[in-house]
């Protein structure tokens, strides 16, 4: 007898966790497992999985796919748990298969029968020239990889911290940080990009005058206490599926690193 998964809601969170294992030591691992989600992506996970309590690596009732950086241990790094009573993937695939867009472990790919599942952490862009080409290398790349999936026939998912933010409503002083490295023109076309090319903002498509909601704060000038932030955090949909979305929630005031937890509910993915 064949099985056919029956549920018709699935939860997504999306968080740079800044840090997996030091999440877990402030018990915010933990407080994000009470959410009961169907899938958490984590970015920013700064460790191999060799290195993690087996809490973290083996969570009860979840399967778990790890990338981390091949050239440095505590950089980088993306996690997908997914609980372990959905379908399994098809395939999951770590990178773009590119050697040197693949070497920080940046990105995650789960392919299901009718879409995919995407867990990335963009490049910052900041320090040397070379990354910022990097970081612009790394956005036309996914984009490539995206649209190589929705070919395929597949709606398309993605979520993670993009690092930069898209528009001037989506960072308190977008005056101030019209040359600043998250906020350049050349960053928020390749968010333009991903628009164009079909790939819908949820949040901005749920809450399109929406000011004042941000994912993360710079914790040196405690700006989360005042709410200077920037919304570099996204969940991208394929347009084919943005009626699907029911909810998109920005867990701002759930603690534990400088971006906060975002949340979205799709109907009709299995």
């Amino acid at each position: 007898m064949s099985f056919k998964y029956m549920k018709k809601q699935i939860s997504i969170i999306s968080w740079n966790v800044n840090g997996i294992r030091a999440i877990y030591k402030k018990g915010a691992f933990d407080a994000i497992m009470q959410h009961n989600t169907d899938f958490l992506c984590f970015q920013e996970t700064k460790a191999h999985v060799e290195q993690l309590d087996k809490n973290l690596a083996n969570p009860d009732g979840y399967v778990s796919y790890f990338d981390h950086a091949k050239t440095r241990k505590g950089y980088s790094g993306v996690v997908v748990y997914m609980k372990d009573s959905l379908p399994k993937p098809k395939k999951v695939e770590y990178g773009f298969g590119i050697k040197e867009m693949d070497q920080e472990g940046r990105m995650i790919c789960l392919v299901f029968e009718k879409w995919a599942l995407i867990n990335c952490y963009f490049p910052n862009g900041g320090g040397a020239p070379e990354r910022l080409t990097y970081k612009l290398d790394f956005y036309k790349e996914f984009l490539q990889y995206c649209k190589k999936l929705t070919k395929q026939g597949l709606n398309v998912i993605f979520c993670g911290d993009v690092n930069a933010a898209h528009t001037e409503i989506d960072l308190a002083r977008p005056k101030e940080n019209a040359k600043s490295i998250g906020f350049l023109p050349e960053e928020r076309a390749c968010i333009d990009g991903f628009v164009n090319a079909g790939y819908v903002d949820v949040f901005r498509e749920l809450n399109p005058e929406t000011k004042d909601v941000y994912t993360w704060w710079d914790m040196k000038t405690f700006s989360r206490d005042r709410n200077v932030g920037w919304r570099i955090d996204y969940f991208f949909a394929s347009k084919k599926i943005i009626n699907d979305v029911k909810n998109f929630t920005t867990e701002s005031k759930f603690l534990g690193s400088d971006h906060c937890p975002i949340k979205i509910a799709v109907d009709n993915l299995f």
